[in-house]
C-alpha cells in the first residue's frame, strides 16, 4: 500500500479483515514480522507508538482514549506540556489553553480548554481526540472510524478539517464502514480481504457496489434479506399505551408491535430514541402509562418496572454502546454469551462449565462468531463479532420483543447482511423487532413500518407502500403525517 502527501486515502474491508492491525503497526503498537515501511523513500523502525509520533505518524482510535477526570487542556497536552522556568517548572497553562482554544477551532468546537472531558458528548468527545492528533503536527493522520460517534454537523466539520488537511500537504488514511463517506472524502480507496489487498480503486472508480463487491464478493442486493412477509391479523407482542418516562416529552407515546414485525425507529440525533429504548427496559422510570407484552400489563400504573422484569418478560435490549453497556470486555466470549443465562447453568450456585462450553459453542456457530476460541476476551474480537456476542447472548430466553439500539454501528458490511439475516430470523419465529436505527438505508430495506420521532415525541408512522426517505426526513424534521 502506497500513500502520498496531501491525499486522502481510504481503507475499506470486513471486520477481520486486517485493518485495524495494519493502522497499529504504523501508528507502532504492533512491529511487523516481515516487510518493511519506507517513510520519504527512507525504510524506518517503528518500534513504539512516540517513535512513530515523532516521524509525524498519529492515529485516532475508533475507541476513545481520554482522562474523563482532566480538562480538555490537559487531555491535548497529556505526557507533552507546556511548561515555565524548565523542566520542572510550573505548568505554563497559559499556553497550553491558548493552543487548545486555536485547536478547537479548527475543529468547530465552541467549548471552554478547561472543561472536563467527562461531561463533553461523545461527538465532542471525538473532536477532542482530533484536536489531540493535530496539535502533534501530523504529516500522516489515520483516522479509524473518526464519524462513529458524530452528528451530522460534526461529521460535516470533520470532512472540512480533513479537506483542510489535505490542502495543507498531510496524508490522511480514512477508515470507514459508512461506504457514502468514502465515495465523499477519498481519493483513492484500498479494499483488504483475509489480511491482503483486494484491489485499489481511483477517485472516479470508488462507488458502494464496487467496494462491497471487493469487500465481501456478492452483490449489495443480497445485504437486505426479508423473506419472511408480515400479517396484519398476527398477535400484538409490544403495546404501549400512552407512557411518559424520566426526562421524556410531556406528550405521552403509544403504538404496537405485531409478532413478525420489523419496525424502524428512526429520526435525528437528539430525537430520544434511545431514551425510549431505555425507558421500554426498565433503564428510565415510567411516569404515565402501560406497557404490555402479549396483552399482559407488565410495566405502568404502580407497577415495578426494571431491565430484570423486562427480560422476565421477553423484552430484551440490545444497545446503541455495546462496549459500554453491552459486554464485559475484560471476559471471555463464553462468559459473555452465558451471561444472562446463569439459572439454566448453575447447580447449587456453581456455573458447570460444560454446559456454559455447550451453550456458547452452539451460539458460536449458529452466529458464525469468528474468535479464535470460547475464551478470548471479548474485548479483543472486532467489532461485528462483538455485536454478535451482544445479539447472541439473548437468544437462549427465545426473546418475544428486540430492541435493536443501532444494531449496525461500527460494523462492516459482511457483518451487517448476517445481523438483518438474523433479525429477519428473529421475525420469521414470531418475535417482534425493533429497530433504532440512523442509518436510512437499512431503516427504507428492512422496516415493515417506520415510527418517526421528532424532539422526543412520536411525529407519525409510515407504512411500507408510503416509506420513502424524503417521507421519513419530513416527520423527523417537524413536519407533520399529511
Amino acid at each position: 500500500m502506497r500513500l502520498q502527501a496531501g491525499e486522502v486515502l481510504a481503507v475499506v474491508g470486513e471486520n477481520g479483515a486486517g485493518k485495524s492491525t495494519l493502522m497499529k503497526i504504523l501508528g507502532g503498537i504492533y512491529t511487523p514480522d516481515a516487510g518493511e515501511i519506507l517513510l520519504d523513500g527512507r525504510a524506518v523502525q517503528l518500534p513504539n507508538v512516540t517513535a512513530a509520533q515523532r516521524l509525524g505518524i498519529s492515529l485516532i482510535h475508533q475507541e476513545l482514549n481520554l482522562a474523563e477526570n482532566l480538562s480538555i487542556a490537559a487531555n491535548i497536552f497529556l505526557g507533552r506540556e507546556r511548561s515555565r522556568f524548565g523542566p520542572i517548572g510550573l505548568l505554563d497553562n497559559r499556553t497550553m489553553n491558548r493552543e487548545t482554544e486555536r485547536l478547537l477551532s479548527r475543529v468547530g468546537l465552541t467549548l471552554s480548554p478547561n472543561t472536563l472531558v467527562g461531561r463533553l458528548k461523545p461527538g465532542q468527545k471525538q473532536l477532542v481526540e482530533i484536536a489531540r492528533a493535530l496539535s502533534l503536527d501530523a504529516r500522516i493522520l489515520i483516522m479509524d472510524e473518526p464519524t462513529s460517534s458524530l452528528s451530522q454537523s460534526e461529521t460535516d466539520r470533520l470532512y472540512e478539517v480533513v479537506f483542510d488537511l489535505k490542502r495543507a500537504g498531510v496524508a490522511v488514511v480514512y477508515i470507514s464502514h459508512r461506504l457514502f463517506e468514502v465515495e465523499r472524502v477519498a481519493d483513492r480507496a484500498v479494499v483488504l480481504r483475509d489480511g491482503r489487498n483486494a484491489g485499489e480503486l481511483a477517485r472516479h472508480e470508488i462507488n458502494h457496489g464496487v467496494l462491497v463487491r471487493l469487500m465481501v464478493g456478492r452483490d449489495l442486493k443480497q445485504f437486505y434479506p426479508r423473506t419472511h412477509g408480515t400479517n396484519s391479523d398476527a398477535p400484538i407482542r409490544l403495546e404501549v399505551r400512552e407512557i411518559r418516562y424520566q426526562d421524556g416529552p410531556d406528550e405521552p407515546m403509544s403504538f404496537q408491535l405485531r409478532a413478525g414485525e420489523i419496525v424502524g425507529m428512526a429520526g435525528l440525533v437528539g430525537a430520544g430514541r434511545t431514551e425510549l429504548a431505555e425507558a421500554l427496559f426498565g433503564i428510565r422510570r415510567l411516569t404515565a402509562g402501560q406497557v404490555l407484552v402479549d396483552g399482559e400489563a407488565v410495566a405502568g400504573n404502580g407497577k415495578a418496572w426494571s431491565p430484570a422484569l423486562a427480560i422476565a418478560a421477553g423484552l430484551v435490549l440490545i444497545p446503541e454502546d455495546r462496549r459500554l453497556h453491552g459486554l464485559v470486555l475484560q471476559e471471555s466470549v463464553a462468559f459473555n454469551l452465558s451471561l444472562p443465562n446463569l439459572s439454566a447453568l448453575a447447580l447449587g450456585g456453581l456455573v458447570q462449565q460444560g454446559k456454559e462450553r455447550h451453550l456458547a459453542s452452539g451460539l458460536v456457530e449458529r452466529l458464525r462468531i469468528r474468535t479464535p476460541g470460547l475464551w478470548q476476551k471479548v474485548g479483543l474480537l472486532s467489532g461485528g463479532n462483538q455485536q454478535k456476542v451482544v445479539v447472541g447472548k439473548w437468544l437462549a430466553h427465545t426473546p418475544r420483543v428486540l430492541i435493536f439500539d443501532e444494531p449496525t454501528r461500527g460494523v462492516d458490511v459482511g457483518a451487517k447482511a448476517e445481523i438483518y439475516a438474523l433479525m429477519d430470523q428473529l421475525a420469521g419465529q414470531g418475535s417482534a423487532v425493533l429497530m433504532i436505527s440512523s442509518d436510512l438505508e437499512e431503516v427504507l430495506a428492512m422496516s415493515d413500518r417506520v415510527l418517526v420521532l421528532h424532539q422526543g415525541r412520536l411525529a407519525g408512522e409510515l407504512p411500507r407502500a408510503r416509506l420513502t426517505e424524503e417521507a421519513v426526513m419530513h416527520l423527523a424534521t417537524g413536519g407533520t403525517a399529511d
